[in-house]
C-alpha cells in the first residue's frame, strides 16, 4: 500500500482541491493518506511556505500547487 503526504494549511482552497480529490480516489485504489499542517512546525512552514499544497508518495515529491488525479495514479503505479 502507498502512502501519500499532503503539506497544507488551513484556508487554502488549492489544498481542499486536492485533499477532495484523494478522497475521491481513496476507495479505488491502494494508497492511504494523510494531511500535515505546516502551520503547526516552524521548520515545515519555511520549507513549504510558497508551495502548498506539497504532495508526497511513498516520501519522494510529486505535486505542488495543483495535482491532475490521471497524473496522480499514473505517478502511484510507478512506484509499484
Amino acid at each position: 500500500m502507498h502512502e501519500v503526504l499532503v503539506y497544507s494549511r488551513n484556508g487554502c482552497h488549492l489544498c481542499e482541491e486536492v485533499k477532495d480529490q484523494l478522497a475521491q480516489l481513496q476507495p479505488h485504489h491502494d494508497f492511504t493518506w494523510r494531511e500535515i499542517d505546516i502551520d503547526a512546525d516552524l521548520e515545515l512552514r519555511q520549507k513549504y511556505n510558497e508551495e502548498v499544497p506539497v504532495v508526497f508518495i511513498d516520501g519522494r515529491k510529486a505535486f505542488k500547487y495543483r495535482m491532475d488525479s490521471a497524473q496522480f495514479l499514473k505517478t502511484l503505479r510507478g512506484r509499484a
